[in-house]
């Protein structure tokens, strides 16, 4: 199947080409004559609102006006779904390449509230992999010396993030070490000898208080496409500079439709919000032991956005494998797959082995 030219919907008003959103000058720019002009932003596209937390937000319609006329489809082969211009009617799944693409039917959900827009471009993103690779352990030298070709595709990911106030009452038992000196004996080549040790021991009692706290962008994944692993390790956008969205920062790029619902994003913040406590409220409990440990926990004020951040996605092949990685469109940041070398892990294993024989012999030397 082949891929069908994206309908005309930016034209450039100097000589109706198609414009698309320009990474460098992060304005718009025409396809064909490199005329730019600036995305204007109305009155009501200036601020980055936070929502009260609503999940009947799905289902109104109100809240899934993109800007432009979409439709959804999804990758037969890998599931992926994508939101695409409502006329064109082939493309290539941006994830695995398939030509498996169908429409579907069902709405595609909120709109996004907010974004980051591409500042690296496709040739930077290469740049910064191929400078990646080479700092990879344990890989081919070929792999490092080869001009690896990559599938690049710009793709919008959908992310939550949330918002929220807690306040949280706790109560537990705190272990504080203390010591003490005691005589013992011990025989000593036929002869009994008196000696003193340090003994510890736990003094235990109980602690309660309350900890507030405020969480603020909480960043949860949206896309049950990628990796969450992956997706993860890229905590370096700058959420402060997310600017409101408009629909011309798509065109050009492919914008995920987002498959974790709010509810199942808002079950996952909170999950992460008090494990963070949890952790926060043992450091203020302090001493050297915790057990029994309750935490009750209220939050209000809660509210979310729906965000769109920039990645580049990209395969490559290398021996018949295929390989992924992605590339943060707003710093560089790498991450993902490469190749191992069998024989350099073994190697550097064995290594690792020697050295340390090496100092085990030489500590029962010195013993």
């Amino acid at each position: 199947m082949a891929v069908s030219e994206a309908p005309i919907r930016f034209p450039c008003k100097s000589c109706g080409a198609q414009m698309t959103f320009d990474t460098e000058s992060q304005q718009m720019k025409c396809s064909y004559c490199g005329s730019l002009a600036p995305i204007a932003q109305d009155d009501e596209h200036t601020k980055v609102y936070e929502y009260e937390l609503d999940f009947l937000d799905e289902s109104d319609a109100s809240r899934m006006d993109w800007g432009t006329e979409q439709q959804v489809i999804k990758c037969e082969n890998c599931s992926a779904q994508m939101l695409i211009p409502e006329e064109q009617t082939a493309m290539l799944c941006a994830f695995c390449g398939s030509p498996k693409v169908l429409p579907q039917g069902d709405p595609y959900g909120i709109r996004p509230e907010s974004l980051m827009p591409f500042h690296i471009s496709k040739d930077e993103a290469n740049a910064a992999f191929y400078k990646w690779k080479k700092k990879k352990w344990f890989v081919p030298g070929a792999f490092k010396k080869q001009n690896t070709r990559s599938n690049v595709t710009g793709i919008y990911i959908p992310f939550w993030t949330f918002d929220a106030n807690t306040e949280s009452s706790y109560s537990a038992e705190r272990g504080d070490y203390h010591y003490r000196t005691e005589t013992r004996t011990r025989v000593v080549d036929g002869k009994t000898e008196t000696y003193t040790e340090q003994v510890r021991y736990t003094v235990w009692h109980w602690t309660s208080g309350d900890y507030d706290r405020y969480f603020d962008d909480i960043l949860i994944p949206a896309s049950r496409q990628h990796d969450a692993k992956l997706l993860d390790r890229f905590q370096d956008f700058g959420l402060k500079e997310l600017i409101p969205y408009q629909p011309e920062y798509l065109s050009g790029f492919i914008a995920e439709r987002y498959t974790v619902p709010l509810r199942e994003g808002w079950d996952e913040a909170a999950s992460r919000m008090d494990d963070q406590l949890e952790q926060e409220i043992r450091e203020e409990i302090g001493g050297d032991e915790i057990r029994n440990l309750n935490i009750s926990t209220n939050t209000y004020d809660e509210t979310y956005k729906h965000i769109l951040l920039p990645l580049w996605n990209a395969t490559y092949t290398y021996k018949k494998k295929t390989y992924r990685y992605m590339v943060n469109g707003e710093t560089g940041l790498v991450s993902g797959k490469v190749p191992r070398s069998g024989w350099k892990i073994t190697f550097f294993t064995l290594f690792c082995i020697l050295v340390a024989l090496i100092l085990l012999s030489a500590l029962s030397q010195q013993a």
